[in-house]
């Protein structure tokens, strides 16, 4: 890349017309050959006073949300949604909005590094030929079969390159996997779908065209799917955009989640029995209607209301405001999917959607349609399938593990073994961005650029009407002498030669991304196409990336489901306790916030808790047990155990207790290295029936260790459960 670019070469390479106008506001292919330089070495194009945006796609999690960054002198300032991209429409949740809190990380890992498996980052920094040499040599000294990729979950360019490798030379398929994923009970979710709804997708739940939303579990309002495609939604339902009058809203499960608190009603349902509950709820709903369904013929409501301490009364009162509604729809997901009985559980509420018939209809269920580039949906690992990843790594079938946007030492619950696998994996190369857990376990780390920093494409999962592929390019230049992990793996194909050099005979990244969206060029049904890839290019910078012009969600056909009994599953339960577990996502961290200290310091929506992880446990239970708020308490599970503050949260079961998922961090820098807990260290190996981690299914014991932390909260306590001014 060409440092001393003058105006008139940069004219040259960019071209005339509509693609020479997108390239002048930085966002055309050319741009890759500028050196975005901060303050005292600015390009030319750059001009003092003026902000220069850009838009990309955020990384914080997969939803694929677009973004516009606002640059000045070549540094990034501020992040703003995208208005005309279709998953966020202009908005942007917490954790994009501080995505600039990554970029100028003092934490970062800065340069390729032999890390040796210390326990530490190591100061040991080598050239990036080193490093591109010793992956040319893992791809060449070893058996395709010997070969593995863990990848995170975005479908991106990056997992597209190494599936494209993997077909070619025999290596093992890359594995996809998130927490993201295990919380959202994904795998669960999409084979409740495919036995109901006719289609292995992940289904599309159509909030703001809806008048009336029963959630079993599903925290749409937080880090679940995309969620700021699904606060829109609840938006335009309270509103009324679309049926003219404000949509109600109830929520059944054990925890007020920040879900629930925006509820009309919550039903603190006993853990597992949402699906009792569901099919009781369409029981009395079509004895109303006159409807015969043999679907929900095994289940009594008095029987229901023992088991989930939900009334009679409030089953056929619930039942009454589903069915008489214009526009119901039932949403399972999270908890409520993360039992034994999890596939029973979204089985259940699916079918409630077939007794109102709202399948592809406004206010009702739709799959999302497929993106571009993308034949059909392919969903990340199941946590059973990452435990039998792990059980390969301890058996020495991997003799290389390559590692990219996932933290597994974290996200994985200790009781599967990662780190002690890992052991056996004679070498591991991370491309982390930062310190993780799991890049400090590595061999070597070769960090890949910031997502800011980086060129690529994402294809959108869910969360929009139109077939979309998310576009991104770097709005600085790197800070660090870090490298694109596409052209880190383009180079070491080249330098391995043979099969891994035919497969991948491009010159860098962008030449790579460009072969990928050819396809759609000249495509009609978008909202732009172009005569050629240049000015397609400029234009798919421009506008952060491209999608069809008209939605195009296919619509489910549940078929028998009304007709066929569903089997039904009460809930299993691990361990032994007094109190079920409800680990959680944290709202404001999600799986990888926790070294950004902008997130760190907002406080969570329900307990205004910061910093620190907490125990929830109702009052009343407290006041039984002795315990005062801010109690150390130890919480013991067949897994293991750990210790943390309480919190006394009213709005929670009796029988419940509460831990968010986010801290925990024995690395990861700074801001989140010895802050809180891992509840995932409490859950062992429970798995449904369609392979989810069972982490809502898990006993435990509480008991007081005589210490007392504050928490640090933005709320007072003063006039709170009995405090005073003493």
């Amino acid at each position: 890349m060409s440092k001393n670019l003058s105006r008139r070469d940069f004219l040259k390479v960019a071209g005339a017309g509509a693609a020479t106008t997108a390239v002048l506001t930085g966002c055309g292919p050319a741009s890759r050959y500028i050196n975005r330089q901060q303050y005292l070495q600015m390009p030319e194009y750059t001009l003092n006073g003026l902000s220069t945006f850009f838009a990309t796609t955020c990384r914080e999690c997969a939803a694929g949300c677009g973004l516009v960054v606002r640059t000045f002198q070549g540094r990034a300032l501020k992040v703003e949604g995208n208005p005309d991209h279709p998953v966020n429409l202009g908005k942007t949740c917490p954790r994009g909005q501080v995505t600039l809190q990554g970029l100028y990380n003092p934490d970062r890992v800065e340069a390729p590094t032999r890390q040796a498996r210390a326990k530490a980052l190591s100061r040991d920094q080598i050239t990036w030929d080193e490093a591109i040499q010793t992956v040319a040599d893992a791809f060449k000294n070893n058996q395709p079969s010997e070969i593995a990729f863990l990848m995170g979950m975005a479908p991106d360019h990056i997992f597209d390159l190494v599936t494209d490798l993997a077909k070619a030379t025999g290596m093992n398929a890359p594995v996809r996997f998130g927490a993201h994923s295990a919380f959202e009970a994904r795998a669960t979710l999409i084979k409740a779908a495919q036995d109901i709804l006719g289609q292995a997708s992940l289904p599309f739940f159509d909030l703001g065209g809806s008048d009336m939303v029963f959630s079993f579990g599903a925290n749409f309002l937080e880090p679940w799917l995309s969620q700021v495609s699904y606060t829109r939604g609840f938006m335009n339902m309270r509103k009324g955009t679309a049926t003219g009058k404000r949509g109600y809203f109830v929520q059944f499960e054990a925890r007020m989640s920040q879900t629930a608190s925006k509820a009309d009603e919550w039903i603190a349902v006993a853990p597992g029995t949402e699906g009792l509950v569901a099919l009781a709820i369409g029981k009395l709903a079509a004895q109303a209607k006159g409807v015969s369904a043999t679907a929900f013929d095994g289940v009594n409501p008095d029987d229901v209301a023992a088991k989930s301490g939900v009334s009679v009364e409030t089953l056929t009162r619930l039942a009454a405001k589903f069915s008489g509604a214009a526009k119901p729809l039932a949403i399972p997901g999270g908890a409520a999917l993360a039992q034994a009985n999890g596939l029973f559980n979204a089985e259940a509420v699916l079918t409630l959607n077939a007794l109102v018939n709202n399948a592809g209809q406004a206010g009702g269920i739709f799959f999302s349609p497929v993106s571009p580039l993308q034949d059909d949906y392919h969903q990340p690992a199941s946590m059973q399938e990452m435990q039998n990843f792990v059980q390969q790594m301890a058996a020495g079938k991997f003799k290389v593990l390559f590692v990219h946007g996932v933290n597994p030492a974290f996200e994985l619950p200790e009781s599967l073994g990662f780190a002690d696998a890992s052991a056996k994996v004679p070498q591991i190369i991370s491309f982390a961005t930062f310190p993780d857990e799991t890049s400090l376990l590595a061999d070597y780390i070769f960090p890949d650029h910031h997502g800011l920093e980086s060129w690529g494409y994402q294809r959108v999962a869910t969360g929009a009407a139109q077939s979309t592929l998310s576009g991104a390019q770097p709005v600085v230049s790197p800070k660090f002498n870090t490298r694109s992990t596409v052209d880190v793996l383009l180079a070491a194909a080249r330098a391995a030669g043979g099969n891994f050099a035919s497969t991948l005979p491009f010159a860098d990244e962008v030449a790579f991304v460009e072969s990928k969206v050819t396809p759609v060029v000249s495509d009609t049904d978008g909202f732009f196409s172009a005569s050629d890839l240049p000015t397609f290019m400029a234009y798919f910078q421009q506008h952060g990336g491209w999608w069809k012009t008209v939605p195009s969600p296919a619509s489910p056909a549940p078929g028998d489901a009304l007709s066929k009994g569903l089997s039904i599953a009460e809930p299993a339960l691990s361990g032994e306790g007094e109190f079920f577990l409800l680990p959680f996502m944290s709202p404001t961290l999600g799986d990888n916030g926790a070294n950004k200290p902008w997130l760190q310091e907002l406080a969570d929506p329900t307990t205004t808790v910061m910093w620190s992880t907490w125990v929830e446990m109702n009052p009343k239970t407290a006041e039984e047990l002795g315990i005062q708020s801010n109690d150390v308490l130890k919480i013991t599970s067949e897994a293991g155990e750990v210790e943390l503050p309480v919190y006394l949260y009213p709005a929670i079961r009796p029988d419940v207790i509460a831990i968010p998922f986010g801290q925990g961090h024995t690395a990861y820098g700074r801001f989140a290295a010895g802050r809180g807990v891992n509840p995932l260290k409490l859950i062992g190996a429970q798995f449904n029936e369609a392979g989810d981690l069972a982490f809502a299914g898990t006993k435990v014991k509480v008991t007081k260790t005589g210490q007392n932390r504050p928490l640090s909260r933005l709320e007072g306590v003063l006039g709170v459960y009995g405090f005073d001014a003493k």
